[in-house]
C-alpha cells in the first residue's frame, strides 16, 4: 500500500510512541506527524519517533488547531508524496488500533476513489456520556438538515484518496469544526464514502482530548445555530405581524383573514430573514438578484403550505384566533427543516 499515515498531535505523552510503533509493526513505512505547537515539556515523544526512518515531523510554532494541522499535512503530501494512493488520518492517543487502521487502508485500496470512515459503535457502556451525546446529536443534525447518513461523525480515522487532498486543503475551519466541514464538503462535492466498523476505544474516559464541548460545539454547529437564530427572529416577527393583522382584519371571512395575515406577515419577516441568511448564515456568493428570486419562490411555496395547513386545521377543529396562532407556530416549526435544506442546497448554494 502506498499510504501515508498522518498524525496531528498537541502535547503528546507516551501513547504517541505506542501508536507509531504499532503502525510500523503493521508495515506502514511513511508516517507524517504534525507537532501543533506543543510545549517543551511534551517534546520527548516527538524526539523519540523522530529517530525512526519511517517518520517525518512537521511543526507549527504555535498551536493552530487540529484542522490546520491536518491541512498542513495534506499540503505536505501534495508537495512531497505525489506517488501515493492516499493518506490516512489517525489520532495520536492510541484510540485507533493498528488492525483497524490497516483494515480501513485496505478498504480504500479496494474501492479506489472513496473516502473511508472508521465508524465506532457508541452503544457500549465504555463510551463516555459526552461522546455518546455529542455523536448522536451530530448524527441527527447531519441526517435531518444535511442529508448525510453517517454513524460516527466524530471519527478521526479517515482514509482519503490522493485525488481529493487538494480539495481538503481548501475547506474552512482551523480546529475541530474542520472535520465536520470535511463531511459537509464531501456531500456538496459528491465524494463517495464508505464506513468501516472499528473498535470503540476510550482511554481514561477520553481525558486526553483537546476538544472543548461548548466552544468547539458552537464552531461545529455554527451555520445551523445562526440559521436557527435567523429563523427564530423571523418567526417572532412573523407571528407578531400575523397576530396584529388577524386582529385588524377580524371582521373578514376566516379564509380571507388568514390569507391576508399570512401574506402580510411573511413579506415583513422575509425581508429580515433573507438579508441575515445571505450575509451571515450561508455567506453566499450567488448574486443578490438570483438568490432573492430563489428565496421568494421558496417563500411563496412555504407560505402557501403554511396557509393551507393553518386554514385546514382551523376549519377542521373550529378554532378561535388564539388557537389559530398556536397552530401556525406548530406548523411553521415543522417547515423549518424543509426551509433550511432548500436554502442550503439551492437558494444560497
Amino acid at each position: 500500500m502506498k499510504i501515508t499515515v498522518i498524525i496531528p498531535s498537541l502535547n503528546p505523552d507516551g501513547k504517541l510512541v505506542q501508536v507509531v510503533n504499532g503502525l510500523i509493526d503493521k508495515g506502514f513505512e511513511d508516517i507524517v506527524l504534525v507537532n501543533d505547537g506543543s510545549d517543551k515539556e511534551h517534546m520527548k515523544p516527538f524526539e523519540e519517533v523522530g529517530k525512526y526512518k519511517q517518520c517525518h515531523i512537521v511543526s507549527h510554532d504555535v498551536n493552530r488547531g487540529k484542522g490546520r494541522a491536518l491541512k498542513t499535512a495534506f499540503q505536505y503530501c501534495i508537495d512531497n508524496r505525489k506517488d501515493i494512493d492516499g493518506v490516512i488520518t489517525v489520532d495520536g492517543d492510541n484510540q485507533h488500533s493498528a488492525e483497524d487502521i490497516c483494515a480501513c487502508a485496505l478498504k480504500m485500496i479496494e474501492l479506489k476513489n472513496q473516502v473511508i470512515l472508521g465508524a465506532r459503535d457508541f452503544s457500549g457502556d465504555n463510551v463516555p456520556p459526552k461522546s455518546k451525546f455529542g455523536n448522536n446529536m451530530t448524527k441527527f443534525v447531519f441526517r435531518v438538515f444535511c442529508g448525510l447518513k453517517i454513524s460516527d461523525t466524530q471519527t478521526g480515522l479517515r482514509v482519503i484518496p490522493f485525488e481529493h487532498l487538494k480539495l481538503m486543503t481548501e475547506i474552512k475551519g482551523e480546529r475541530f469544526e474542520y472535520e465536520t466541514n470535511m463531511l459537509l464538503e464531501m456531500k456538496q462535492s459528491q465524494i463517495p464514502y464508505t464506513e468501516v466498523g472499528i473498535n470503540t476505544i476510550y482511554i481514561e474516559e477520553n481525558a486526553s482530548t483537546h476538544f472543548h464541548p461548548i466552544k468547539d460545539s458552537i464552531k461545529i454547529y455554527g451555520v445551523i445555530l445562526k440559521f436557527l437564530m435567523s429563523s427564530l427572529l423571523a418567526s417572532v416577527i412573523d407571528i407578531v405581524a400575523f397576530a396584529v393583522l388577524s386582529g385588524v382584519f377580524c371582521s373578514l371571512e376566516p379564509v380571507l383573514k388568514i390569507f391576508i395575515a399570512t401574506v402580510g406577515a411573511r413579506i415583513i419577516s422575509s425581508m429580515v430573514n433573507f438579508t441575515f441568511n445571505r450575509g451571515a448564515v450561508f455567506k453566499s456568493s450567488v448574486s443578490v438578484k438570483k438568490s432573492m428570486m430563489r428565496y421568494y419562490i421558496l417563500c411563496a411555496i412555504q407560505m402557501m403550505i403554511s396557509f393551507g395547513l393553518v386554514w385546514g386545521v382551523t376549519e377542521l377543529l373550529t378554532m378561535g384566533n388564539v388557537a389559530t396562532v398556536i397552530a401556525k407556530i406548530v406548523i411553521d416549526t415543522c417547515l423549518f427543516i424543509f426551509s433550511f435544506k432548500v436554502q442550503r442546497a439551492w437558494v444560497f448554494k
